[in-house]
């Protein structure tokens, strides 16, 4: 268990996962729910539990639509969405210690690209 992890993930997400009474709701109203290795309702007791690293090496933090279905279904306001986010945000931070740094911008600029996208990834993969 990777207890800074599981902080990080929980700062990263805004969501307080002891707040789950594990009714599975969010699950239960999840369109990828088939095609999922891990559920909605899962995702938040693995991370309460700390299980982050089956998380980041589970193919549902890729299969979730982010459609937050399972949001509005929660009747706690657990916010499993959020999780999953955070734990694909971490797997992307964590990839070749994806770093942006502003002196490797002009090299992967591309001319039509809008000046926002630039400074979206440089915020998004700069902390």
């Amino acid at each position: 268990m990777d207890k800074f992890l599981q902080e990080q993930i929980l700062r990263m997400s805004g969501v307080n996962t002891r707040k789950c009474m594990k009714c599975g709701k969010c699950s239960g109203t999840c369109p990828a729910y088939d095609e999922m290795e891990y559920h909605p309702h899962q995702f938040v007791a693995m991370v309460e539990s700390g299980d982050i690293d089956a998380l980041m090496q589970s193919n549902s933090i890729w299969t979730c639509l982010s459609c937050f279905a399972c949001v509005e279904r929660c009747p706690r306001s657990v916010e499993p969405a959020n999780l999953i986010e955070a734990v694909r945000l971490a797997v992307i931070r964590q990839q070749n210690a994806n770093h942006l740094k502003a002196q490797e911008i002009p090299e992967n600029l591309e001319e039509k690209l809008p000046q926002q996208a630039i400074v979206s990834a440089f915020r998004k993969y700069s902390k």
